[in-house]
């Protein structure tokens, strides 16, 4: 079987039902229409029904969008079995006046198309529907299907599949929900950050008193606070706090000129921080301030500050009980006592990171296979967002390779305005999926199954 030339014969019906699937508005967050949603998951049944999936489930949990759950038994029982994930729901879309086109209208860019959520994660899914496409329904492994639509916002499917394990039951799982780290540059994610988040908080009056009054003796909530934040990180920019682990990254990353447009940073502005992108962004801690309640610049008072408060967003090593660092941040906060003042600190649930093991069957067989799906060596790379479910499935099946690779790259604007998907890294990904399942059974079989 040819895999490129079936998978080019395949590519103007798939970008096709991508563009069908991304023009759903399936936003599974507190005040859209579930109708939309429900609608993206109908679509998705029927399109896994007309590629040859006979068994199709959907799993109902509280508070939570559908789960597709679909299965196709393995050719013989020397075969492996692979899950593969992915999820039809998408983030809103944000200010719609930044985007060039409306998000929810698929727009031909070049090399591709526009659209909320295409690459995150409609593209993966349709990657999915390719490889069942291409093996006409009959795959060389058994194959079970998650697509889940409740993701970007969380659901209870987080932490499900523990409490089901048979159901999920593999050799190795495809998690797509990732992608290269530019295109062409095929990328096997290896990591993902854990995260936490804490709130920190300082009231030192009844209420604010005239700073021409009282300023200079009476104690400013709000310099307290921007102190103790303040001695979050060294002049460096790196962050400060004792007990949070950071190793040296040895695989692949960005060239610094990547990620400054990536992260839009303005000419002349230094980053923050020491070490390698990687380092930085995958294998170390970041602490970043997401919000704060301070008085407004426009209309302040002439007034001592009373009470001010920060939320903290805090990313760790993936090998790091996120709460041990988070026990960490707290106890550095409150032994910081800015000018003798005492913090309240609080903490929220934390969410553990993921490292995968790389040296089984199922990595060697990826690797072949992702040079196949792009002609060029894979690299290795890990990401700084978290995947709650992978944590999940990986503590249901834990004898399973978890690989995650996809059609998304660094580039696609993920979460942003102008998200876009090239047709170029869904071509790759279907080729590289259905290859990985070829390898795999073979590599499976020769070295005897299951044991």
């Amino acid at each position: 079987m040819d895999l490129t030339s079936t998978v080019d014969g395949l590519m103007d019906g798939l970008t096709a039902d991508l563009a069908r699937l991304a023009a759903i508005p399936s936003i599974a967050f507190p005040g859209y229409p579930r109708s939309e949603v429900l609608r993206a998951h109908d679509l998705l049944v029927e399109l896994l029904r007309e590629a040859g999936v006979g068994h199709v489930e959907r799993i109902d949990l509280p508070d939570t969008s559908p789960v597709i759950y679909a299965e196709v038994p393995p050719p013989d029982p020397d075969a492996p079995t692979v899950l593969l994930y992915g999820h039809y729901d998408v983030q809103p879309p944000g200010d719609e006046s930044l985007w060039l086109s409306p998000p929810f209208e698929p727009t031909p860019v070049e090399g591709g198309l526009r659209a909320r959520g295409i690459a995150d994660d409609k593209s993966n899914v349709i990657a999915h529907l390719g490889v069942l496409r291409a093996y006409g329904g009959r795959p060389p492994t058994g194959l079970k299907i998650v697509i889940e639509g409740q993701e970007e916002y969380g659901s209870a499917f987080d932490e499900y599949p523990p409490t089901d394990p048979g159901r999920f039951a593999c050799d190795a799982m495809v998690i797509a929900d990732m992608g290269n780290l530019r295109p062409g540059t095929p990328t096997l994610t290896t990591g993902l950050r854990g995260v936490a988040e804490v709130v920190v908080e300082v009231r030192t009056l009844a209420e604010a008193r005239h700073s021409g009054g009282y300023g200079g003796a009476a104690p400013d909530a709000l310099l307290a606070l921007v102190r103790a934040l303040a001695g979050l990180h060294d002049e460096n920019g790196d962050v400060a706090v004792p007990g949070l682990r950071r190793d040296e990254w040895e695989g692949a990353s960005y060239t610094e000129q990547e990620f400054r447009e990536l992260a839009t940073v303005a000419d002349g502005m230094p980053l923050t921080g020491s070490g390698s992108l990687g380092e930085r962004l995958w294998s170390g801690p970041a602490i970043t301030v997401i919000g704060l309640d301070a008085p407004a610049v426009d209309g302040a008072a002439s007034a001592v500050v009373p009470y001010a408060r920060a939320r903290l967003n805090l990313r760790v090593h993936p090998q790091q009980d996120p709460r041990q660092a988070t026990d960490a941040l707290v106890r550095h906060l409150r032994e910081s006592r800015p000018y003798g003042i005492e913090l309240t600190v609080a903490a929220s649930d934390a969410g553990p990171g993921f490292e995968a093991a790389t040296g089984g069957p199922a990595y060697r067989a990826a690797r072949t296979a992702l040079r196949e799906g792009w002609g060029t060596e894979p690299q290795f790379a890990a990401s700084g967002g978290s995947i709650p479910l992978v944590n999940g499935l990986a503590r249901a099946v834990p004898h399973a390779e978890v690989l995650l690779f996809g059609a998304q790259d660094s580039m696609c604007n993920l979460h942003a305005p102008n998200e876009r998907v090239l047709f170029s890294e869904l071509r790759g990904a279907v080729i590289a999926e259905a290859a990985f399942l070829r390898e795999y059974a073979a590599a499976f079989r020769s070295a005897g199954g299951r044991r």
